[in-house]
């Protein structure tokens, strides 16, 4: 027998300690590429992952992986397209919706899912009680504004019906030819009645049914882990309508209120995909490593949101005055790097090929005597107010730029209160602020989708501003077809943003994030949504 000598032994050892030890350096993203699973960044801890509760952005990122609506949105086309109806049909006076539900529809759990559950799932998101913050987006179905302000309590008298268990019925109040895109929102998805009952009432808020060991859905993903502020994870759901044309076996979601944070992680293998990138990194980025970043289109204005049960902010010439001094050139040249551009009107320019005539510019002039006339000469005697904001880089650059304007220009102080998401939404939401730094991301590619926001029924309004005239302006351009005349009631309704004020847009956004190349089927999406089951992992 041949002795290998000790120094060879030793170093034999360690080697295999060091290939031990290289296997168990395996990165996560290395780890989902080798199991199916995709690690992606989202801005924040989600406020819940009920579908007629959620509002944020962030919060419907992760509900789209595990239920679905009657339609979806087609990430190249922005079109409603099929999703658990496999077709509908309209009435000739575009009153009546019928949809035709694919067959033997389940919830991950193998409980039939019906149109009997559509309805039921409605009538639940359009309960006062709940207090559902996208309830006015389902306001064209008959009776429902009704039964959503209380004025009627019978569920019969709304216009939702199951005549059969594959078919379910809209009634429209008048046509709304921009139907189908409302409803591939979350608050139009389906909701595992016969769960949630079991651990609460409907529309108990606290209802515990979404926590992972209760939780069932019927997205191409069932809930597995939810740690608050660390990880939300799903496994591939077999019994999705179309499980064997998922192309994942899992997908995890990590909160990042810090883009430098997301960063960091992405650089050392822990996300395959983030939800923006620092200020100071986009550049490098673009000239170092091109193909690692995405500048893609999207459909966003970000402004401030003046609360006017608030004084000044009650009087339209202050709020003019601070809309006015914001120079949004200068914000787009010097402090946005994501080819961002300045914001002059709510509605994102050629929206459907719409663009607002009106627009508030930057008048240094004007502001002054705006403010003086309001009783504040160059700034004295104005309460001292405060801006909040969600905490991001980008926010915080942003409002800090707007401070020095408000300071230099108008002689006057604002204070900037960073918080976290769902604390920033609930103060907005309870109007508990003075002015409050937002955006807005298209639910459709239609410039109603940001002009329904300041209705005065609308959940997401959050600026105690409310006009019958813009009201009505907005209900006859949904009903209209003929889109040369919608367009022009929009051109209305914008010029009365405008004059009134009740915010300040700053910019027209784009998205900007990183991905790995071995992420495909994530083509540009101008809404920022994405289909789950055709994302593939192709290291």
């Amino acid at each position: 027998m041949n002795f290998m000598p000790l120094r060879f032994l030793l170093l034999a050892s360690l080697g295999s300690l060091l290939l031990t030890g290289c296997g168990s350096r395996e990165t996560r993203v290395e780890q989902g590429n080798r199991e199916g699973v995709l690690h992606r960044a989202i801005g924040a801890e989600p406020r819940d992952l009920d579908p007629h509760l959620v509002s944020a952005f962030t919060d419907m990122q992760v509900v789209l992986a595990f239920f679905e609506g009657l339609v979806a949105v087609d990430e190249t086309t922005s079109r409603a397209v099929p999703a658990a109806a496999e077709r509908w049909d309209i009435s000739a006076d575009g009153l009546t919706w019928t949809f035709h539900l694919r067959p033997d529809l389940q919830w991950s759990d193998g409980t039939a899912l019906t149109a009997g559950t559509f309805r039921d799932s409605y009538i639940r998101a359009l309960t006062p009680s709940l207090g559902s913050e996208y309830a006015y987006v389902l306001y064209p179905i008959k009776g429902a504004a009704q039964f959503n302000s209380g004025e009627e309590t019978d569920p019969a008298k709304l216009g939702v019906s199951a005549p059969d268990p594959h078919t379910f019925v809209l009634r429209l109040e008048q046509p709304t030819p921009m139907l189908a895109s409302i409803l591939t929102l979350p608050v139009g998805f389906p909701a595992p009645l016969h769960v949630i009952d079991q651990h609460g009432g409907r529309t108990d808020r606290a209802n515990r049914w979404t926590r992972p060991e209760n939780i069932v859905g019927n997205g191409p993903f069932r809930l597995t882990e939810w740690q608050p502020q660390s990880r939300i994870r799903g496994e591939r759901n077999p019994l999705f309508r179309a499980a064997d044309a998922v192309g994942l076996n899992g997908v995890a979601f990590y909160p990042f209120e810090n883009a430098v944070s997301q960063e960091a992680a992405f650089r050392s293998g822990q996300l395959h995909l983030t939800s923006e990138v620092p200020l100071t990194k986009i550049k490098s980025y673009e000239a170092e490593s091109p193909e690692l970043i995405r500048i893609d289109p999207f459909v966003l204005t970000g402004f401030v949101r003046f609360n006017l049960t608030r004084p000044p902010l009650d009087d339209g010439r202050v709020r003019q005055a601070l809309a006015l001094t914001i120079n949004r050139e200068a914000l787009a040249a010097q402090v946005l790097q994501g080819g961002e551009a300045p914001a002059h009107r709510l509605t994102p320019p050629n929206t459907a090929g719409y663009t607002a005539e009106a627009t508030l510019g930057y008048d240094p002039v004007k502001v002054r005597q705006l403010l003086a006339d309001a009783g504040f000469p160059a700034g004295e005697g104005f309460p001292e107010l405060e801006v909040m904001s969600r905490a991001r880089e980008i926010n915080q650059s942003i409002l800090e730029a707007i401070q020095q304007m408000w300071r230099n220009e108008l002689g006057i102080d604002v204070k900037i209160a960073m918080k976290e998401q769902r604390v920033w939404l609930d103060d907005e939401t309870q109007l508990n602020y003075d002015i409050s730094n937002a955006r807005w991301i298209g639910d459709y590619v239609e410039p109603y989708t940001f002009l329904e926001l300041f209705l005065s029924y609308s959940g997401n309004n959050n600026t105690g501003w409310a006009n019958a005239r813009f009201d009505e302006i907005l209900r006859r351009a949904s009903a209209q077809p003929d889109e040369t005349v919608r367009y022009e009631l929009y051109q209305q309704a914008e010029r009365l943003l405008v004059t009134d004020t009740p915010i300040a847009p700053i910019y027209h956004g784009t998205q900007v994030f990183l991905k790995r190349p071995e992420v495909q089927g994530w083509p540009p999406a101008l809404l920022g949504f994405h289909r789950y089951q055709f994302v593939r992992l192709a290291p």
